[in-house]
């Protein structure tokens, strides 16, 4: 197999090839792979996570909140992307939700669809419409396609793809990057961009809330809740804005934008 070092101009040539928009923000992103094979891998990750979790049984009672919460933004999502042209972004998705009991206060969807809650986080909201926010959160990150962003960014700045792998499953190159940016060792020169992704799944997020009937300012609420915690930073938090700025653009997108996307 032959590998070689992208140069500037040609990685310029893969962007302009590789952009899409991102709802509401419209901001171009760049992307490397196929989504379907980002799929693939994301399934067997969570396939590998769930083995060894503490995963809830379904007729359990949070797992039931998770399950009919989950169900309530996702068609309320797949309300937006069919009503904005926007349908494709969730092509090969099978939504799936599970709860793990852990103390841990986090959540997240893997592309694809696959959603996990920690019982430590659905325990820390006061209602449904604060699991809503988070909920409609992390969907957003899967159907803004930001995990094949940060890979396609890793490998942009690694410099290094092989002509006959670029993007394969199997690439070494890809492997790489998956386990860059899935594995939580993001490193701190792409945190910028995750944070411009942490913002634009917020505004998402919202939209997909109200549309299910949920309340957006417990959005608010929940998200200073989780900046008051102990003297730590929440796994989900990470990658944040600072609590200040994500409030004011909380409550300035709630009160200015909000309406023209949910009417």
């Amino acid at each position: 197999m032959i590998s070689i070092k992208f140069t500037l101009p040609f990685i310029g040539i893969l962007v302009l090839i590789s952009c899409s928009k991102v709802p509401i923000s419209n901001r171009k992103q760049m992307h490397l792979l196929n989504e379907s094979q980002l799929i693939q891998m994301s399934e067997l990750q969570y396939e590998e996570f769930m083995s060894t979790a503490q995963v809830l049984p379904s007729t359990h009672p949070q797992s039931r909140k998770i399950q009919r919460i989950g169900e309530k933004v996702q068609h309320a999502a797949e309300k937006f992307l069919k009503d904005n042209g926007h349908q494709h972004r969730i092509d090969g998705f099978v939504w799936e939700y599970k709860t793990v009991e852990s103390e841990v206060l986090n959540a997240w969807c893997m592309p694809g669809g696959k959603v996990c809650f920690y019982t430590g986080l659905i325990e820390l909201a006061d209602n449904e419409d604060q699991i809503a926010a988070v909920m409609g959160h992390e969907i957003a990150h899967a159907i803004a396609k930001h995990g094949n962003e940060r890979m396609s960014q890793q490998l942009a700045l690694n410099g290094i793809m092989s002509i006959t792998g670029l993007g394969q499953q199997d690439s070494t190159e890809t492997k790489t990057a998956f386990d860059h940016v899935f594995t939580g060792t993001a490193s701190l020169g792409m945190l910028k961009f995750s944070r411009v992704h942490e913002t634009e799944s917020d505004k998402l997020g919202l939209v997909f809330m109200t549309i299910a009937g949920y309340d957006p300012n417990e959005s608010i609420s929940f998200w200073k809740k989780m900046s008051e915690q102990g003297g730590y930073v929440p796994e989900i938090l990470s990658t944040h804005p600072s609590d200040e700025k994500r409030v004011k653009d909380l409550q300035l997108f709630i009160s200015n934008e909000l309406s023209n996307y949910v009417n």
